[in-house]
């Protein structure tokens, strides 16, 4: 079983900044892919920003310019740094990650999500 537990979301003015972690744990070998997506009140869940193991990123590109990913590997724990919050930015943030279990066995999981509210 995997566990993804988030932190650092809240609330904050708008032109503030918050970072965001996530720590994966359990039963696993590793952790492949870790990303952040968010989905903002009434609207579809989509991605904000992906990182590979080796340190690849993917941003979603209205974000790339505010917004940064990075991860620990040895503490399994992806962060997002974002700054220059805007009102539009309120979501919750959930982190996703590819974990390897076993031999050629992996699981996707989510986390339980943490709500970020950016005032104006």
């Amino acid at each position: 079983q995997v566990q993804l537990v988030e932190s650092g979301g809240g609330l904050v003015q708008a032109g503030g900044s918050l970072r965001l972690s996530c720590v994966v744990s359990g039963s696993i070998f590793s952790v492949n892919a870790m990303g952040w997506y968010r989905q903002p009140p009434g609207k579809r869940r989509d991605l904000v920003a992906s990182i590979t193991t080796n340190g690849n990123t993917k941003y979603a590109d209205s974000l790339k310019d505010r917004f940064t990913i990075s991860r620990d590997n040895a503490k399994n724990t992806v962060y997002l740094q974002m700054n220059s919050l805007k009102p539009e930015d309120t979501a919750v943030y959930y982190c996703n990650a590819v974990s390897s279990t076993g031999p050629n066995s992996y699981i996707a999981s989510w986390g339980q999500g943490t709500q970020v509210t950016v005032s104006s």
